[in-house]
């Protein structure tokens, strides 16, 4: 059954803010591999203008994914998350993560669609720090595929 339209442009309520914390980033740095110094000591961020160590870009999905839960947790939707596949994903940043940051993420569906049975959702989550000041945008593409008949 194809997801319901009207859900396009529904917004769901900011998550509890994420604390952003030095060793969170230098293991999340050091599982994808990633040996910017950046990530994992102060005074090397801090010789390239920032306050503290900055998180590499994808750091944000996990705090980003877990807010998309709202949506794909809501029983008006209708979402089959046991036939779901992550279709796409990117992020459009205003400034790095950072430690110490103090992040909500407020989800809102941008579309819904139905390609060769599969139901196709897209939601955007914005990410603020405490302040209300706008840090990153995440695009989320989530595919539920199609019922395979017997």
């Amino acid at each position: 059954m194809a997801l319901d339209q009207s859900f396009v442009g529904r917004t769901y309520p900011p998550t509890d803010p994420y604390e952003v914390g030095r060793e969170k980033i230098r293991e999340f740095a050091e599982a994808i591999g990633d040996p910017n110094p950046a990530y994992a000591d102060a005074e090397a961020a801090k010789a390239l203008g920032y306050s503290d160590v900055i998180a590499p870009p994808t750091f944000v999905f996990a705090i980003t994914f877990k807010a998309a839960g709202q949506v794909i947790e809501d029983p008006q939707l209708g979402l089959d998350y046991s036939r779901v596949v992550h279709g796409d994903q990117k992020f459009a940043y205003t400034r790095p993560v950072r430690s110490g940051d103090r992040l909500s993420v407020t989800s809102t569906i941008e579309a819904i669609k139905t390609m060769a049975g599969n139901d196709i959702i897209d939601i955007r989550g914005e990410v603020h720090d405490e302040a209300g000041e706008h840090v990153v945008t995440a695009f989320t593409k989530l595919v539920a595929r199609a019922v395979k008949e017997a």
